[in-house]
C-alpha cells in the first residue's frame, strides 16, 4: 500500500524550497518550446532510417507516427489543460493510473530526456567537424563544452532560456526553410530508391528491405517528433496553462510535421538515399553532393543546423529537469533532486541527468545507438499517456477540461495501438539496447515498490489532484 507522509520542517517550508517561476510562457513561446525540443530530429537521426528500410519503410513509418503524435497530441492538449503541472505525463498517468502507473511513466519520460539529448550531443559532434573549427572531431571535449554551456544558461532563470530557445529555434526554422529552397531544383524522384533490393520478403526498388524494414525504421519515424509530448512540463510555468498549453502543442505538432515531411522528400530526393543513410550531417552533405562540391548554402546550412541540434539540446535539458523536479518534489526520486535556487531553478535536477547523459555520448559516440535507448523510454511512455487518457475519460467524464480531444477516445486508442507497435519495434531495431533500458526501467519500478511508495509527498501538486479526485470519488 501507498503512504504519503509530512516531510520534516513541514510542508510550507518543503515546498517553498521547490517552486519554479510563473508565468514565464504563453502559447507562442510554447509552440517554439514544442518544435524547439524536436526540430534537431530534422537535421540529423531520422536518415538512418533509410538504412533499415530504404526511403518507403520510413515514409511509411514516417506516416504511421505523424498519425499517433497527431492523435496523442490531442489528447495531451486535453490532458495538460485539465491537470496542468510540472509533472505533466506523471501527473496525467497518476490520476488515471496511481501512483505506480504515476511513477511508470514518469521514469519512461525521464529516461527519453535523459538519453535524447546525448544522442543530439553526438549529431552536434558531427557538424561540428563537418566544418572544421578548432580541429576539433566528434569527441567528448565537444559533448563537454555543449552540456557545461547550456546547463548553466538553464541555471540562470527559465524566462531567459525559454527566449534563448525561441530565437536558436527560429534560427533553426530559417535554415530548414533555406534548405529546401537549395534542394528543390535538385530533387530527382529515381534518387529515392537507389538502395538496393536486399531480396528479403516483399522487398522491391520502394521496399528495399521488404515489409519488415517497415518495423525498423519506426524508430527514426519517431525521431521526428521524438520528445514534442513534453510541452505540458512548462504548465507551472506558464501565464495560463488551461488556454495556452493546448494552442501550443498542436500548433507545434502541425509545424513539425511539415518541416519532417519536407526533409523526408527533399534531402535523399536530391542527393539519394544511400548516400544519406550514414550521414552525420545529412543537409549539408545533400546539398554538398547535389551541387558537386561545397557552397555558400551548404556552410550556411551546417552552421545554422547546429543552430537547430542545439535547439533541441538545449530544450530537452529543460523537459528532464522539470520531470526530474516532479517526481523527487512527490517523493518518488530522491527529494534533495528537486531543490531549487533563487532564482527559482532545480540546479540538481538539471545537473545529474546532464552528467549521466555527458558519460553516455562520451563513452558510446553511437547516436543510433543513443536513439534507441531515448525511443524505448518514450514508445513505453505514449503507451501509458494514451491509456491515462482513455482511463480518465472513462473513469471522470465529469471532469472540468479546458480543451477536449476531437474524436474522444477513438483518437487516443489510434494513439495507444500504434505506440505499441512502437514499443516492438525498438526490440527489432536493436534487441541489445532495448533489453537494457528495458532492465532499467524494471530496476526503477522495484526501488518505488520497495522503497518510495511509502515516502510519497502528500503537498506536491500532482499528489494533490490525486487526493482530491480520492475525495470526491469517496463523497459520491
Amino acid at each position: 500500500m501507498e503512504t504519503v507522509e509530512q516531510p520534516s520542517g513541514g510542508e510550507d517550508e518543503y515546498l517553498q524550497h521547490r517552486r519554479l517561476k510563473r508565468g514565464a510562457a504563453g502559447w507562442v513561446l510554447l509552440a517554439g518550446l514544442g518544435v524547439a525540443y524536436v526540430i534537431s530530429g530534422d537535421f540529423a537521426g531520422w536518415n538512418l532510417g533509410l538504412a533499415q528500410g530504404g526511403w518507403g519503410g520510413l515514409l511509411i513509418a514516417f506516416v504511421l507516427m505523424a498519425v499517433m503524435y497527431t492523435c496523442m497530441v490531442f489528447g495531451l492538449a486535453e490532458l495538460s489543460s485539465t491537470l496542468p503541472t510540472a509533472g505533466a505525463g506523471y501527473a496525467f498517468a497518476r490520476r488515471a493510473l496511481g501512483p505506480l502507473g504515476g511513477f511508470a511513466t514518469g521514469m519512461a519520460v525521464l529516461i527519453e530526456y535523459a538519453v535524447a539529448p546525448a544522442a543530439i550531443a553526438t549529431f552536434i559532434g558531427g557538424y561540428v567537424e563537418a566544418l572544421g573549427l578548432f580541429g576539433l572531431t566528434n569527441s567528448w571535449p565537444v559533448y563537454l563544452v555543449t552540456y557545461v554551456i547550456f546547463i548553466g544558461i538553464h541555471l540562470r532563470g527559465v524566462g531567459e532560456a525559454l527566449k534563448i530557445m525561441f530565437a536558436i529555434t527560429a534560427v533553426a526554422a530559417v535554415a530548414l526553410v533555406a534548405a529546401v529552397i537549395g534542394l528543390l531544383p535538385k530533387f530527382d524522384a529515381a534518387k529515392l530508391f537507389d538502395i538496393v533490393p536486399d531480396g528479403s520478403a516483399g522487398s522491391s526498388a520502394f521496399l528495399p528491405m521488404g515489409v519488415s524494414g517497415i518495423l525498423a525504421a519506426l524508430v527514426y519515424g519517431i525521431w521526428f517528433f521524438l520528445a514534442v509530448e513534453g510541452v505540458p512540463l512548462a504548465a507551472e510555468e506558464t501565464s495560463n496553462p488551461k488556454r495556452d498549453m493546448p494552442r501550443g502543442i498542436i500548433v507545434a505538432v502541425i509545424i513539425l510535421v511539415v518541416f519532417g515531411a519536407l526533409m523526408l522528400v527533399l534531402v535523399p530526393g536530391a542527393a539519394g538515399s544511400q548516400a544519406m543513410s550514414s550521414s552525420d550531417n545529412p543537409l549539408p552533405e545533400a546539398l554538398r553532393i547535389a551541387y558537386g562540391g561545397n557552397t555558400f548554402l551548404a556552410d550556411f546550412i551546417n552552421y545554422a543546423g547546429l543552430a537547430g541540434l542545439v535547439a533541441s539540446f538545449f530544450s530537452i535539458i529543460y523537459a528532464y529537469s522539470r520531470q526530474l523536479f516532479a517526481l523527487s518534489r512527490a517523493g518518488y526520486l530522491p527529494r534533495w533532486l528537486s531543490l531549487t535556487g533563487a532564482r527559482r531553478t532545480p540546479y540538481w535536477a538539471l545537473i545529474v541527468p546532464g552528467t549521466i547523459g555527458f558519460l553516455l555520448a562520451a563513452i558510446t559516440h553511437d547516436g543510433a545507438l543513443l536513439i534507441n535507448i531515448a525511443v524505448f523510454g518514450a514508445t513505453v511512455s505514449y503507451v501509458l499517456l494514451n491509456l491515462s487518457h482513455i482511463v480518465l475519460r472513462k473513469k471522470e467524464p465529469n471532469l472540468e477540461r479546458g480543451y477536449r480531444t476531437p474524436g474522444g477516445v477513438v483518437t487516443t486508442s489510434i494513439a495507444l495501438v500504434l505506440s505499441a507497435v512502437a514499443v516492438v519495434a525498438t526490440f527489432v531495431v536493436d534487441v541489445f539496447a532495448a533489453s537494457i533500458t528495458a532492465a532499467i526501467f524494471a530496476a526503477a519500478l522495484l526501488y518505488f515498490w520497495l522503497y518510495s511508495r511509502h515516502r510519497i509527498v502528500a503537498g506536491a501538486p500532482e499528489e494533490e489532484f490525486a487526493q482530491l479526485a480520492m475525495a470526491e470519488a469517496e463523497l459520491k
